[in-house]
């Protein structure tokens, strides 16, 4: 398994920042992969709520279903999952002065033959987490 993990602050409060990023339909303004990210399931955003995530990693696509499996007001976690991966995404966010801080983990495990690939992916996965984190900063900051 890669665990890939940033801790970083934003200006906005925990609230606008947990509210934003429960829908991860957001993910195509703040996650460098991702291509297009779209809910699966009608309704409004809540534990359970479904995503088709389009991502393209180290030049190659693939597609993953994202759920909601935890909505807190301090953290939400979502796990997604395809033929040869499975991750979960753990965003916990807490006041710091006037803004949050936010530690986002990514745990990957690769699935099958794509397990010969893991040594590669936590390379990648370092790289895309300082860019997702730069991306993050910068969308809350706009909030």
């Amino acid at each position: 398994m890669t665990t890939i993990s940033r801790t970083f602050t934003v200006q906005p409060t925990p609230a606008v920042v947990l509210d934003y990023l429960k829908d991860f339909a957001n993910a195509e303004e703040w996650d460098p992969g991702t291509e297009t990210c779209q809910q699966i399931d009608s309704g409004p955003v809540e534990v359970g709520t479904r995503w088709h995530n389009v991502s393209k990693i180290a030049g190659v696509s693939t597609e993953l279903v994202y759920e909601l499996v935890e909505l807190t007001d301090s953290r939400v976690v979502f796990t997604g999952s395809n033929d040869s991966a499975s991750t979960t995404d753990t965003i916990e966010v807490v006041p710091a002065g006037d803004g949050s801080e936010i530690t986002y983990t990514a745990e990957i495990e690769m699935k099958g033959a794509a397990k010969l690939g893991t040594p590669f992916v936590k390379l990648v996965f370092e790289k895309i987490g300082s860019d997702t984190e730069d991306d993050m900063t910068t969308v809350l900051d706009r909030l």
